[in-house]
Order: structure tokens, then C-alpha cells, then sequence
């Protein structure tokens, strides 16, 4: 049996783990921290389990299409209800406006919000980035990564020129954003996407519009936060027969004869493989750690390229005077300041904030629980976690700055409320090398897509997988990756059994056999 070493437990790692086991190969992951899921994490406050990582759970087909393959149901193991309301935005007490599921809804509560022309507006953004998705669903996002136009334009098909020009990659996202709509509210509001990335929506393409668009196709509820899909992965990866190993960290990957043989543990054991699929960011291995195989099996990329980081309060907080629902957006009133600041190494002065009440239901219809609730709280940062120590008087100022976001649109948290603040800072530890980026490397120009890491590296026998490589950020992408990193494998350990058998049954008669058909 063949056998593959898996570094991390994240989403990608998972996805790999569940569709190598039940294709019959051997799977051992090895995982530093003490439970699955990566940055699908929990963290107590208040003596409550908070979600620490992504809240925003999209393409359900992908998992779907993950458990099937693996003879199982995603219904009989996660329990997952469609959100009717997608997001709650406020720009000040009286500015409010839902998205909804229903995109009919959606461009009701649009011209009732701001006209009949902006109803206009979100008809041709919404057909703009259906079309973009529908162009790069297949061909990019599910497909192997391409390192230039001209191999994406061949999957496209190459009597299909305009479809290249029609996904608009060497316009800025808020260009675009402003042909379709003139409110400027409706205007940042979609360009928010592009934080969906890592990225700032005026240096990201107007491609990644199609974010929009993936929303749109429905947005679900998972009972128990991500951590509860994480598990919900390990269980059946287990099913099939992969092993697990938690709390102990790769120190190196290892190569025999010009490829990847295993890897050596941080306690000095060794693990034989025959492939290695590291679920971390590229930046890790670039900087060597997981030594030196590692360090030149991939590109590092300079910290200017880095996505963004952030600072996110978990809490267990009473509220008042603003109806959250599940996730809401309170609007910085200065958007290009907000990114002007992170471009200069600082947290906004004047941010927008992301609000997830854990505790809130699906619907419009909210209803407030009964004293605390869970919260995470997201503000952008710059990703300096690895150059820059954020003080007290830092962290107070930006707790401050948030604070005063959510006030001028109505929300109130009690003053004395239990949280815990995550920095750039605690986000390098958890992520190391990254300065704290949460998403890899920034969606920033038109070659941004090409640039970013593949699946497959310099070292043969190595592989990545996560949110950091291809295709891109967020927990669906994440999963592709994962099954990208499978197949990837699996042709590699298919080529490996064909030359091992053409070697032991040839021998030194192939070589004869080969002159005389040039002879």
C-alpha cells in the first residue's frame, strides 16, 4: 500500500485525507495543534467555545461532492441550514440594508434602499458576475492551476476570446463596481468581496467579483461553526482507515534519490511516505520550517505581496440597540482611507467592522438570546505581525476605533465584556512566517491567480494544499485544494508504480529493445 504523510489538518489536509484513504492509500496526518480543522478553530471565553476562524460556509456542492465520493452523506453528519438573510449592513442608525438569499428579495430591498436605478445596478452586477464565475468555475477555480493566460484561454476554448476579456482582470474591482452602481454605500458594499481574499477592492481585479456571485448561490448555517465539518472530515477519513496524529509537529521532509521519502517529526521521529502534502502556507516552507527540502520546493514571495491580517475579538458580550442578525457589516465612512491605512502598516483609524453573532438564528427574524453571546468581532490589519509588536496602547486604540464603528450605527457592547483580542502578532504565531496574513499571498493585479502557489512544487513527491494555495482563500477553496492535492498524488503514485514495473520487468533488456527500434 502506498503511503502519504499529510502536514496539517486543515480544510485542505481533510478533503486530501478523506479522498486518499477511501481510494486506498495509506494516510498518516500529522497535526501541531490538538484537534482538526486549521484555522477552523474554537477558543474559550467566558467559559463559552467561540468560533475563532471562518464563519462564512458557501458551495456546498464541494463538501457534498467530498463525502459522496467517499461512499457517505454530508446531511447524516453535519447538521447545515440555508441562511435566509446572507449579511445585515449598517452605514449609520438609519442606513440599513439585508441581502438575502432570494435575489429577487435582494434587488427589492436594493430599490427600496436606494431607487429604482440602483435595482438597475445590482441586475447588471449580478449578470456580470455570473458570467465571470461561469467562465472560471470549471476552467480555474475546480481545474489545476495554469501559470499563464494562454493555458486558462485553451481550457476556455480558444474561439471564445471575448469570455478572456469578459472576466476583466486588468480592471480595478472598485472601477467596475462603479459602472454598475453610483450610491457609493452600494458601491462598498460589493467591493468588500475582495476582503473575502485577503485583498483591497482597489488593487484587486474586478474578476474576483465572482465572490458575489458564489454568495448568491446560497449561504448555510453549520450547527456546532466549522470545527463541527472539521470533525465531521476527520471521522470519515478515519472511516476509511487514515491515522491521525495530534499535538506533535513536522520538523523536515525528507527525499530519497530526488524525491520526497517522509518526514521527521519534532521529537525525532521519522515517517516513511511516498508522497508529502503539506496543508500550511507556502510562506512557511519557503522560510525553511520544515527545512531545507522544504525551503526549495517553493517560491517565497516578498511581505509587500502578503493578503491581509486582522484583529478579531472573540467575546461573550451583551449587546443592545442593533438587530444583529448571523453576520453583519457596520461601513468604515471613509473606504479608501480604511485601506490607505493598512497599505501604510496600521489598523484603520476608521474601520469597517464584521460582526458574527454566533448565537442568532438564519432568518431576518433574529430573535436576541437572553443575556451574553458569542461574538467574533473582525477588523482588516496589516500583516506586520512578524516586524511590528502591537502594545496595549495599540490594542486599546484599535478596540476604541471598533467600538466607535459599531456605536455611530447603533450597536452597543456592555463595557465590561469578556473577550480575548487576536493581533497580527498572534496570528504570525499561529500562522509562522506569514507576518500574519490569513489568506496567502493578496489577490492584488491581473497576474495575481498565475502567481499563487499550485499544487504541485519543485520537489517531486510534494504537494500543497490549503487556503493559501490554488485556487484561493476560503473554506470551499480550501476543500478544492484538497482534492486538487489527490489527484495530483494519485497520478504521481500511478507513474511511480508504472516505472517500477518497467524497470524490474525490462532490466537491461530494455535498453536493448530501445536501440534496435532507433536502429
Amino acid at each position: 500500500m502506498s503511503q502519504v504523510v499529510i502536514i496539517g489538518a486543515g480544510m485542505g489536509g481533510l478533503v486530501s485525507a478523506c479522498l486518499l484513504a477511501a481510494r486506498g492509500v495509506g494516510v498518516t496526518v500529522i497535526e501541531k495543534a490538538e484537534h482538526p480543522g486549521g484555522k477552523a478553530r474554537q477558543i474559550a471565553v467566558d467559559g463559552k467555545l467561540v468560533d475563532a476562524g471562518p464563519t462564512v460556509f458557501t458551495l456546498r456542492d464541494v463538501f457534498e461532492d467530498v463525502f459522496r465520493d467517499c461512499g457517505a452523506n454530508l446531511a447524516d453528519h453535519v447538521a447545515i441550514r440555508p441562511a435566509e438573510v446572507i449579511a445585515r449592513h449598517a452605514w449609520g442608525d438609519d442606513s440599513r440594508l439585508d441581502l438575502f438569499a432570494d435575489p429577487a428579495h435582494t434587488e427589492s430591498a436594493i430599490g427600496d434602499f436606494a431607487g429604482a436605478s440602483a435595482a438597475a445596478g445590482f441586475r447588471s452586477f449580478r449578470a456580470e458576475a455570473a458570467r465571470i464565475h461561469g467562465i472560471l468555475d470549471k476552467s480555474m477555480m475546480r481545474g489545476s492551476k495554469v501559470s499563464w493566460p494562454l493555458p486558462l484561454m485553451w481550457r476556455i476554448g480558444l474561439w471564445r476570446l471575448g469570455d478572456l476579456v469578459a472576466i476583466r482582470p486588468y480592471e480595478s474591482m472598485w472601477k467596475v463596481l462603479g459602472e454598475h452602481f453610483a450610491d457609493p454605500r452600494l458601491r462598498q458594499l460589493y467591493a468588500r468581496y475582495a476582503t473575502y481574499c485577503g485583498s483591497s477592492p482597489f488593487d484587486t481585479p474586478a474578476t474576483l467579483m465572482l465572490v458575489a456571485n458564489v454568495e448568491a448561490q446560497g449561504m448555510w448555517l453549520i450547527d456546532g461553526g466549522m470545527s463541527a465539518l472539521a470533525d465531521a472530515l476527520m471521522n470519515l477519513a478515519k472511516s476509511h482507515g487514515a491515522q491521525f496524529r495530534f499535538g506533535v509537529a513536522v520538523d523536515q521532509i525528507e527525499t530519497a534519490q530526488g524525491r520526497a521519502s517522509g518526514v521527521i517529526l519534532a521529537d525525532g521521529q521519522r515517517i516513511v511516505a511516498d508522497a508529502v502534502i503539506a496543508n500550511a502556507d507556502p510562506a512557511a516552507l519557503a522560510a525553511g520550517r520544515f527545512g531545507p527540502v522544504g525551503a526549495r520546493a517553493v517560491r517565497a514571495y516578498p511581505a509587500r505581496k502578503r493578503s491581509l491580517s486582522a484583529m478579531v475579538w472573540l467575546a461573550h458580550a451583551r449587546t443592545s440597540g442593533f438587530p444583529l442578525v448571523r453576520h453583519n457589516v457596520f461601513f468604515s465612512s471613509d473606504y479608501p482611507r480604511e485601506f490607505a491605512d493598512i497599505k501604510h502598516g496600521s489598523p484603520p483609524a476608521d474601520p469597517s467592522v464584521y460582526v458574527c453573532a454566533q448565537d442568532r438564528g438564519a432568518d431576518a427574524a433574529a430573535i436576541q438570546p437572553d443575556g451574553r453571546e458569542r461574538l467574533q468581532i473582525i477588523v482588516n490589519a496589516p500583516a506586520n505581525g512578524d516586524s511590528h509588536t502591537y502594545t496595549n496602547k495599540e490594542m486599546d486604540q484599535c478596540t476604541e476605533a471598533m467600538r466607535r464603528s459599531l456605536r455611530r450605527c447603533g450597536l452597543e457592547l456592555e463595557e465590561a465584556w469578556p473577550h480575548t483580542l487576536l493581533t497580527p502578532n498572534t496570528f504570525e504565531t499561529f500562522l509562522p512566517s506569514t507576518g500574519g496574513a490569513i489568506y496567502g499571498r493578496a489577490s492584488h493585479g491581473w497576474a495575481a491567480s498565475f502567481l499563487r502557489q499550485g499544487t504541485q512544487t519543485r520537489i517531486p513527491g510534494v504537494f500543497c494544499a490549503g487556503g493559501s494555495t490554488h485556487p484561493g482563500a476560503g473554506v470551499p477553496m480550501a476543500a478544492l485544494s484538497g482534492r486538487l492535492a489527490m489527484k495530483a498524488v494519485m497520478q504521481d503514485l500511478a507513474s511511480m508504480r508504472k516505472f517500477h514495473l518497467v524497470a524490474t520487468v525490462g532490466g537491461m533488456s530494455m535498453r536493448s529493445a530501445m536501440m534496435e527500434s532507433t536502429g
